[in-house]
């Protein structure tokens, strides 16, 4: 049967009752508890009130309970040991309040609740989009799409001095953003543009981000794209394309004429070479020609009968040279004409044309007979001299 049942076997109850009427005793608990808790450390029982044994803690505990304080402790002081990477800074405040900023490696502060520590990010690089609709100088909408990248500067001015850094950067953006389109065209804007107005947005965020105390650094803002609204997209695309072809086609005549023209100076540098070559060459023959007829003539005055036959002579030669026939003269002053027919007939069929041969003919025949009476008429003058 159960202890707590009438009757049952058991003498006493588990909380040291004797008697199994009423509920356990909850002081005789309570004093059990701390018997066997100061028996940890050496302690003596004695008895309380009521009859009950106390404990009575002497030396031993009193060293016993040193030793887990200074346990505690030790663990407590391990606690404020951190590590700050290279990337990082160490924002350390003491009951709230902001007392140093520590730098890469190992560093020790009072533990909790005493001093804790911030760990802030100085070298990671966020990326903030931006998008907004704003008005151009010539009162045009115009839609902008951009990014703002950012790092943090100076990581006490970063959680100190204003509540929201993130909002104050996407507020002075578009701030700076709106100054600038502002007094910039719409076609600057959705051109060639995009990068001054970029550089120049970029200047003014800084600066306003300084003023402010943010610890703030702009590293690039960008702008992805600028266009018109939707409603008049297409006319203005129509523009942009007009524009582009106008540059290529002006790139296009750009490079014709540069290909154009180192050809025609080219050309006229040839010409004016060949005109002074031709200028030294007439002039060279001429003065040759007239050296030649002063020597001509001095030697003319000296004897002009034996110039004017070797005038003559060389004259004859010069022609009948370039003629295609063979004259003999025999005995009795009879003159055989030899006509190199076959020579004559290759000529001929050279030339494509029988009566072109013909003609040749007739007139080397003509011309033989005028050299035979002007060379019998210079035979005559000879007898006439030498019988003189």
């Amino acid at each position: 049967m159960a202890w707590n049942e009438p009757g049952g076997g058991g003498d006493k109850d588990p909380w040291g009752n004797r008697s199994n009427q009423g509920p356990p005793d909850l002081d005789e608990v309570f004093r059990n508890f701390q018997r066997k808790f100061g028996s940890l450390f050496g302690g003596k029982g004695g008895r309380g009130r009521g009859g009950g044994r106390g404990v009575g803690l002497g030396g031993g505990g009193a060293i016993g309970i040193a030793i887990v304080l200074a346990i505690v402790l030790v663990f407590w002081m391990a606690t404020g040991f951190y590590k700050i990477e290279e990337a990082e800074r160490g924002i350390v405040l003491r009951f709230g309040k902001h007392v140093d900023t520590t730098q890469s490696g190992l560093h020790w502060h009072w533990p909790t609740p005493i001093e804790s520590v911030t760990k802030v990010d100085v070298t990671k690089v966020t990326s903030v989009p931006l998008r907004a609709k704003m008005l151009t100088q010539d009162e045009n909408i115009v839609d902008i799409e951009g990014t703002i990248q950012y790092q943090i500067a100076d990581a006490t001015f970063y959680l100190f001095n204003v509540r929201t850094p993130e909002v104050s950067l996407s507020q002075a953006a578009e701030s700076a953003l709106r100054e600038s389109i502002g007094s910039s065209k719409m076609d600057f804007v959705i051109t060639e543009g995009r990068g001054q107005i970029a550089f120049q947005v970029e200047q003014l965020i800084q600066q306003i981000l300084d003023s402010y105390g943010t610890g703030l650094r702009i590293v690039k803002f960008n702008i992805l794209n600028a266009k018109p609204p939707e409603a008049v997209k297409d006319a203005f695309d129509d523009v942009t394309q007009a524009r582009e072809d106008e540059v290529r086609l002006v790139n296009e005549a750009e490079a014709y004429r540069n290909e154009v023209l180192p050809k025609a100076r080219g050309a006229a540098a040839r010409l004016r070479e060949e005109a002074d070559a031709y200028k030294q060459e007439v002039i060279a023959r001429a003065e040759g020609e007239t050296e030649r007829f002063v020597q001509l003539l001095n030697e003319y005055e000296r004897a002009p009968r034996v110039t004017r036959d070797r005038l003559y002579l060389d004259m004859m030669e010069s022609v009948l040279g370039k003629s295609s026939k063979v004259m003999v003269d025999l005995e009795g002053n009879n003159n055989l004409l030899y006509l190199p027919l076959d020579k004559l007939m290759s000529r001929s069929v050279a030339a494509g044309s029988l009566t072109d041969s013909m003609n040749t003919l007739t007139q080397e025949q003509d011309l033989f007979r005028q050299v035979q009476q002007q060379t019998q008429r210079a035979r005559s003058n000879l007898r006439t001299r030498e019988g003189r």
